[in-house]
C-alpha cells in the first residue's frame, strides 16, 4: 500500500475518534472539544495531501480512486451528524450537504461505467473547503467567532448547491447517453 492510500486509510481510522472526542459529555468538555478539532483538522489535511502526493508522484491507483472521496464524505458527514446532535447545526442543511454528495456519487458510478474519469471542479473544492473551515469554527464553538462561523456555515451551504448545478450542467451528458 502506497503512502497516499495509507493517508487515507489513516483518516478513516481517526473518524471514531474524532466522533467519540466530540460527543463525550455532550461536547462540553473544552479539552475533548479541542482534541476533535485537532483530530478533523489532521483528517482534513490529509486529505489535501493524499491527493497531492498520488498525483505528483504517479501513485494513483483504484484503491485511492475510490476510497479517497469516500473518506471524504465520512468525515465531514461524520461531523455533520454530531453537530446536529450537539444542537449546533440544523438537519435541513445536512440533509442538502449529504444529498448533494449521494447524487454526485451516483453522477460518478455512471460515469466510470461508461469509462468517463469526472474531476473535482473548483466549485467542489471551495465547497470542500468552506465545510471544512465551518465545521472546525463549529468545533471550536467560541462566542466571539459566532458570525465568521455562520457566515462561513452560509457560504458552506451555498457552494454546496451551487457545486451541484455546476456539475450537473457540466456532465448532464453522463446521464442522457448512459439513458440510450
Amino acid at each position: 500500500m502506497n503512502l497516499p492510500n495509507k493517508l487515507t486509510v489513516m483518516r478513516v481510522i481517526m473518524i471514531p475518534f474524532f466522533v467519540i472526542s466530540l460527543l463525550a459529555f455532550q461536547g462540553e468538555v473544552r479539552l475533548l472539544r479541542n482534541l476533535a478539532a485537532a483530530i478533523f483538522i489532521v483528517a482534513s489535511l490529509t486529505d489535501m495531501l493524499d491527493g497531492k502526493i498520488a498525483r505528483k508522484y504517479n501513485l494513483v491507483t483504484n484503491f485511492g480512486k475510490f476510497m479517497d472521496p469516500l473518506a471524504d464524505k465520512l468525515l465531514v458527514c461524520s461531523a455533520l451528524i454530531c453537530l446536529i446532535e450537539l444542537g449546533q447545526l440544523p438537519a435541513w442543511m445536512v440533509i442538502i450537504i449529504v444529498s448533494r454528495e449521494f447524487i454526485i456519487s451516483g453522477f460518478r458510478l455512471i460515469a466510470a461505467e461508461q469509462g468517463i474519469v469526472i474531476a473535482a471542479s473548483y466549485w467542489g473544492k471551495f465547497k470542500t473547503t468552506f465545510q471544512m473551515i465551518a465545521v472546525i469554527l463549529m468545533i471550536v464553538n467560541l462566542p466571539v467567532l459566532h458570525i465568521l462561523t455562520v457566515a462561513c456555515t452560509w457560504i458552506a451551504l451555498v457552494l454546496t448547491v451551487v457545486s451541484l448545478v455546476d456539475y450537473i450542467a457540466k456532465n448532464h451528458k453522463v446521464l442522457t447517453e448512459g439513458a440510450i
